[in-house]
């Protein structure tokens, strides 16, 4: 009982996230009209994001991390904000054009896409896990979403 309670807050704490992307897209491109600017768009949103995660460390007291512990982190794990940044500029220039339904279906395809192939090949220190046909027919599947969401 304990673990179904877990995987059904676990499935809530995620249907939530993904609510907060469409939410922080139609909020992004709003932002973007106001200021006439998609990269002025993406700052307001990664600065306001980043004083909100200031917040939580401080609520939560996690201490500040020493620069010797920031030195031994390898060189690629400092790229995660770029992606952001680059998954921001993207969707800030795309929603207006396919719409939030359109835009999100194809993420997710493309998370899908990224995701198995990284835990494949247990890229960035994942653990692997095979690429077996239920996982590339759920690739499958969620394709044919975008397919019927774009119609």
């Amino acid at each position: 009982m304990q673990s179904m309670l877990s995987l059904a807050l676990a499935a809530a704490l995620a249907i939530t996230a993904g609510i907060s992307i469409v939410i922080q897209q139609a909020l992004n491109t709003n932002m973007r009209v106001a200021l006439s600017s998609a990269a002025w768009s993406g700052f307001v949103s990664y600065a306001v994001g980043t004083a909100c995660m200031l917040v939580l460390a401080l609520a939560l007291r996690d201490p500040i991390p020493s620069a010797s512990l920031a030195t031994r982190i390898p060189w690629w794990a400092w790229s995660g904000g770029m992606f952001g940044a680059i998954f921001i500029g993207i969707a800030i220039f795309l929603v207006p054009h396919l719409g939030a339904a359109t835009f999100i279906a194809l993420l997710v395809a493309g998370q899908m896409i990224g995701s198995v192939t990284f835990d494949h090949f247990g890229w960035l220190g994942l653990t692997q896990r095979p690429a077996d046909l239920s996982r590339l027919a759920g690739i499958a599947l969620v394709i044919g979403g975008v397919v019927l969401i774009r119609r």
